[in-house]
């Protein structure tokens, strides 16, 4: 593929943003997870710290809209008006996101760009998993979580990335059909999967 944007759903633990990371240095492509919120930052005018407190977290009143029925980002924006924070962020990053795969070549981690992008030829979508032993180890050896908390970090984490997903896109977070590859991140190395991904990609 002469023109491609990846992007990376994953687990919390599964090493996902690791994978994603070392892959856009190896394609010699920029990387953009946490620096989605500095460009939103930037583009608003508000203070970075405000977003990341809120990054791929849906608003609690906008979750209680969703569990009731009552709407979802998924059927189409709501006036930005006086929106929670959370959705200011997500518009934001909705353009951000689509800008960037107009310009460039990319890898780009959550923050629903699977679903922003697409319809896009160029799209190349990854989920990257792992079973519940590995992700607490890996949490505790990388990210020094207390080895008693870690599991119920994990779940919170994936719970809220789940609501975000499912409120924003209207779909389920982590379903097979909404991605190209599901990669079992604790059967390989990091380097063996970025191998696997830089192959896949050329033969497209």
């Amino acid at each position: 593929m002469e023109r491609y944007i990846i992007t990376i759903g994953r687990q919390f633990g599964s090493g996902g943003r690791s994978i994603g990371e070392k892959l856009a240095h190896k394609l010699g492509v920029n990387f953009y997870d946490k620096e989605l919120i500095s460009i939103a930052a930037k583009d608003s005018g508000m203070d970075p710290e405000v977003f990341e407190g809120v990054d791929e977290k849906a608003a609690n009143s906008l979750l209680y809209s969703l569990s009731m029925g009552m709407y979802s980002f998924g059927s189409g924006f709501p006036a930005m008006g006086d929106l929670p924070v959370n959705d200011k962020l997500y518009l934001l990053q909705h353009k951000i996101i689509k800008e960037i795969a107009a310009r460039e070549n990319c890898v780009i981690v959550g923050r629903c760009a699977d679903y922003v992008l697409k319809g896009n030829p160029n799209c190349v979508n990854i989920f990257i998993y792992a079973d519940m032993e590995f992700r607490k180890d890996q949490s505790i050896r990388k990210h020094g979580i207390d080895a008693a908390k870690a599991e119920h970090i994990i779940n919170k984490t994936d719970k809220n990335r789940a609501n975000y997903y499912s409120f924003y896109s209207g779909q389920k977070w982590g379903m097979t059909e909404n991605y190209d590859l599901c990669i079992d991140s604790s059967k390989l190395s990091e380097e063996k999967i970025v191998d696997l991904l830089v192959d896949y990609i050329k033969a497209r």
